[in-house]
Order: C-alpha cells, then structure tokens, then sequence
C-alpha cells in the first residue's frame, strides 16, 4: 500500500485526497497547509484516515518517505514543492495546472522529475472527462471525423484568465491536435499591452491576468484557435469544437457533446459511464500507472508544453503579435 500526501488542503486538495482514498493501492497518510484550520478541516473529512499534519512540506516529505505527493497549491507555487518532492523519493506527482508560471521554473520542475525516475501528471481534467476522453479515443483517433484540421476553443466571462484558465483549454487544443506546436501568434487583452510575465496573485483577481487570443500552428498541419477573452465577454466558457474533413465535433460542457457528419442529422454524443471522473479520477490514475506501469493521459511535457504556449503568446504581443517559433529558446 503506497504511501500519500496532500500539500494545499483546500477544496482542490479535497479533491485530490478523494483520488487517494478511492484507491486500493495507496492511502493518504499526511498532509500540509501553512493555514492550521484548513488542515483540521482536512482531516474532520478523512475520519477513517490517520492523517498526520504538517505545516512544512519539506518535513513531511522526509519524515513520512510518501510514495504520491499531490500539489494543490497556487499556481505560482508549484516548482519548490514537486522539485522537493521528486528529490525526497516520489514516485508519483499529481500537480495542478498549470504546472508553472514561468518556463524556468516549468524547466527545472521536468528535470528534478526525470533525474528521479517520478512520475508527473499535470491536472488538466478534461482528459479525466468521459465526454472529451470519448470525444478523443473513440470518435477523433478512430478518424470518424476524417483527419483533423481545426480546433477552436472559447474560454469567456470574466474569470477568462491566461494563466488560472486559459491553460485548460490550451490543453484541450493540444489534446485534440495531437502533434506538437511549432508556433504561435498571441494577442493580449486591451489594457494588459505591456504585461510581460505572470504577474497573478494565485487565481484569486481576475485583474491580475489578461485574457488573451491566438493562433497555433502543429506539426501535423492543425491549426489551433484560442479565444480566450477579454473578461468582457459572454460568460459561456470551456467550449471547444473538432473539425474534420468530413465532421466536426462540439464540446459544451463535461455532457454537451454533439457529433455532426456530412449529410446525417446532428448525433449527441453517449460517453461510457465512469465510476470517479475528474481530478479524483486523475489521481487514481497516477497511483495505478505507479503500481501497475502504464502510461499517463495528462503527462509533465504535455503541461510543459502548455506552459510554453503561455508564455509565447505574452512574446508574441511584445513583438508586435508576430509568429514565435515552439519550442521556445532557452536563452
């Protein structure tokens, strides 16, 4: 039975302990927060667990030797903790989205993890979602809608945020993609013309973040498009539509999936019936590739390469919205 700990014991962290309690291979044994009332409010959920607390991370990495470490932190504080963790032995790392604010950090974050044999999945959940995991394996690989040429994602409203939101849905263009990107074109938010790095407080002010717009290119020949804001927009977010030579599919929601091929009425979309879906579903994932050996839906490149795509948009408006070439330079 592996060994689990949780650091950052708020509702997402919840979320994660569920994926750990729902396993038969791990049990949660530790968990940190810098707030001692959120931790007591952790553990009064796990009755059934012996739940050692912490307030340090680095302690409860060495004092309890965990198996799985889950990150559930701010978005900015995500690289000491998932280094640390790595080093002190993890097997497996959940972490949530996006794994890093910036592209050192996202950088040294993939090495500590490589270096130590440890696993690292990044929380971006719709590839936990039946719709878009059906939408994905059963329809787009299957080649239902012929070979894909265009993936369109909306994230609007006013929490459209590059950083706390738009990484799912620059996910979700990947996801679908299915190749690489080799180079991007952004457009910022008006206002945020001069907004250079990550400059947000943890996800908590949408002011803090621009919302922002691109165009992606693949190396398959995909085009990606990301609207994502300004935050004046209607507030209908995280819709995507798949568009193939011979069918397109719309993805409202996680269970608003409608399939429309050429000369057939509009189908909706029946995924499969999960048991745990989402994060819980996610976390449950990592602890069985871990056990059992496997590969991983949402992997630390596949986060990394989102992270880049972030930081090439922020590029792109510094050079006048021109075509910055993926991956990005190290220098």
């Amino acid at each position: 039975m592996y060994k689990a700990g949780v650091i950052g014991c708020r509702g997402i962290g919840v979320q994660h302990a569920t994926g750990i309690t729902g396993s038969d291979k791990a049990r949660l044994a530790a968990a940190c927060d810098l707030d001692q009332n959120m931790l007591d409010e952790f553990s009064a959920r796990f009755p059934d667990e012996e739940v050692v607390q912490y307030q340090n991370h680095r302690e409860m990495i060495e004092k309890e030797q965990l198996d799985i470490v889950t990150v559930a932190t701010s978005d900015h504080a995500h690289a000491t903790l998932v280094i640390d963790a790595a080093e002190g032995g993890a097997k497996g790392i959940f972490c949530e989205k996006p794994l890093a604010t910036n592209l050192a950090d996202a950088d040294r974050m993939i090495a500590a993890c490589e270096a130590n044999d440890t696993l690292l999945s990044v929380d971006h959940p719709r590839r936990w979602w039946p719709l878009w995991r059906h939408a994905k394996e059963q329809i787009v690989d299957q080649g239902v809608i012929g070979p894909v040429q265009h993936v369109i994602s909306h994230l609007n409203g006013p929490r459209a945020m590059l950083f706390r939101n738009g990484t799912h849905l620059l996910d979700v263009i990947c996801y679908f993609a299915g190749a690489p990107p080799r180079w991007v074109v952004g457009d910022l938010e008006a206002g945020y013309e001069d907004y250079t790095e990550y400059r947000g407080d943890g996800g908590h002010v949408p002011e803090t973040e621009p919302g922002a717009n691109a165009y992606i290119h693949f190396a398959n020949g995909v085009k990606g498009f990301y609207a994502g804001g300004s935050k004046s927009t209607h507030n209908h977010k995280y819709v995507a539509e798949i568009i193939g030579t011979s069918g397109r599919i719309f993805l409202g929601g996680s269970d608003e999936g409608i399939l429309y091929l050429q000369d057939q009425d509009p189908e909706l979309i029946t995924p499969p019936a999960w048991p745990v879906v989402g994060i819980p579903a996610a976390v449950g994932e990592l602890i069985d590739v871990v056990a059992d050996g496997g590969q991983l839906v949402s992997p630390g490149r596949a986060g990394l390469t989102v992270v880049e795509l972030i930081i090439g948009i922020l590029e792109s408006q510094q050079q006048g919205n021109a075509p910055i070439a993926l991956p990005l330079s190290r220098d």
